[in-house]
């Protein structure tokens, strides 16, 4: 075991943590994906409106590799498909049945799988729609079923705000995940388990598995930061992650042989209902997620996943595939009058200018700027705050003149999307939006 600790970083204090309070979710009524949420694929529906599917029936499948196909998290009747401009497949909704037909897979024994060739393990997870769980540095996108990488990374715990506690989605599911540990590394022989809370109980793991702790302020759990503070060579960078959550995933589909479907999940945020853990199922409805038991507030923006990389979703939409919190925070877009006398002592930011650095509190997040759009400074707190150090305010510069090389150059494909460039500039640039754009942009350019 071993523990790395964390410098660079920052970690606001943010109002409306879920407690460690744990519900299970009613039974919704419906469920359904947003395959355009879903970085880089290419999706080619396999199903019309109308059509009966089962837990596990295929929905869609990438265009850029047919193997890699996307299951049902529901089993009942298509009935809506959304498509967007130039036909974009935005979202894919199911009425469940009172009784959900789910498909069984026919799986070798685990003991088999354990001792089999590695090709047969893939073509397993492809099957059974578990491969979309493993993406690759440094793009983020899926990991390609014919590649070896040099790591799998397993993140356990993720302290961007708001996100399950690994301490409660692994209870009663350690032998699932040890199950999952076991098959990852039938994928590849390096595998490490990288957690950020103390109080974790992983369960007994094989030795071969690395074990790393890691200290520090947010962006620590983030699986990039993590390479890079572990990395030993430049062969790492193609390494892959999953995380600890969908590593129960795969352990559970093996033993059991169904699709699972069944999470955890939070609901937090300021103008949260109730922030709490809930146990509910993958595709959930926002609008259940949100309400849990209470009238969501007119005022409130919805963000599916976490507070800085996550995105804004109708509240009549579904969860996400790779997210697994929701937040509830103030649309902030009114005028404060006076503003520009006032102390701040009440206004979150990562300056000491504002008396809010004597705030003990955390504090309600909302979506307004509090300031207007302004050219770069070069103040430099961008690439202070930078976990991976790169130099954001120069890539940005790069960028703009369409100088791609000298953006590489200044650490572009190092960057780990956890958006507290954007959060701390004081020139209120959106530069996690421009990196992660021109990062894509530059993956589409070269594949």
């Amino acid at each position: 075991m071993e523990t790395i600790y964390l410098n660079k970083g920052f970690s606001p204090k943010i109002a409306g943590g879920p407690t460690s309070q744990c519900r299970r979710l009613h039974e919704p009524q419906r469920v359904g994906m947003a395959p355009y949420r879903i970085p880089f694929i290419k999706p080619r529906l396999l199903v019309k409106e109308g059509d009966t599917v089962s837990i596990g029936s295929p929905l869609f499948e990438d265009k850029r590799d047919p193997r890699i196909r996307f299951l049902s998290p529901g089993g009942g009747q298509i009935d809506r498909i959304v498509f967007g401009p130039r036909r974009v497949v935005q979202e894919i909704a199911i009425t469940l049945e009172k009784k959900e037909p789910a498909k069984t897979f026919e799986l070798p024994s685990f003991e088999q799988l354990e001792t089999s060739e590695r090709e047969t393990l893939v073509s397993l997870m492809l099957e059974g729609g578990l491969w979309p769980h493993l993406r690759a540095f440094p793009f983020m996108d899926l990991a390609s079923p014919d590649a070896i990488p040099p790591e799998i990374l397993v993140r356990v715990g993720d302290d961007e705000p708001f996100g399950p506690s690994p301490g409660i989605y692994l209870t009663d599911r350690e032998a699932f995940f040890r199950d999952g540990i076991s098959l990852l590394l039938r994928l590849c022989e390096n595998v490490a388990v990288h957690v950020i809370e103390d109080d974790v109980k992983l369960p007994v793991l094989p030795d071969s598995v690395a074990v790393r702790y890691f200290k520090g302020p947010y962006p620590t759990g983030n699986p990039g930061v993590q390479l890079y503070r572990t990395k030993t060579a430049p062969q790492q960078n193609t390494s892959w992650f999953i995380d600890g959550q969908d590593v129960i995933q795969i352990g559970k589909f093996f033993r059991t042989g169904q699709y699972p479907v069944s999470r955890v999940m939070t609901v937090g945020g300021s103008l949260a209902p109730a922030a709490v853990h809930l146990v509910t199922r993958a595709g959930a409805p926002l609008r259940a997620l949100v309400a849990n038991g209470a009238e969501t507030p007119s005022a409130a923006r919805v963000i599916a996943g976490g507070l800085f990389t996550g995105y804004s979703a109708s509240v009549d939409s579904f969860m996400g595939f790779y997210q697994n919190a929701v937040n509830l925070i103030d649309e902030g877009d009114r005028e404060e009058a006076f503003g520009f006398i006032r102390p701040g002592y009440n206004k979150p930011s990562y300056s000491t200018a504002f008396l809010s650095v004597f705030h003990r509190k955390p504090f309600p997040m909302d979506c307004g700027q509090h300031g207007e759009v302004r050219a770069c400074v070069n103040c430099g707190i961008c690439a202070k705050i930078c976990p991976v150090d790169i130099l954001p305010q120069f890539t940005l510069k790069c960028l703009v003149v369409d100088e791609v090389e000298e953006a590489l150059a200044h650490g572009l494909l190092d960057c780990v999307e956890c958006g507290l460039c954007t959060y701390a500039c004081p020139s209120k640039i959106e530069l996690r939006e421009v990196l992660v754009s021109a990062k894509a942009h530059y993956y589409k350019e070269i594949a």
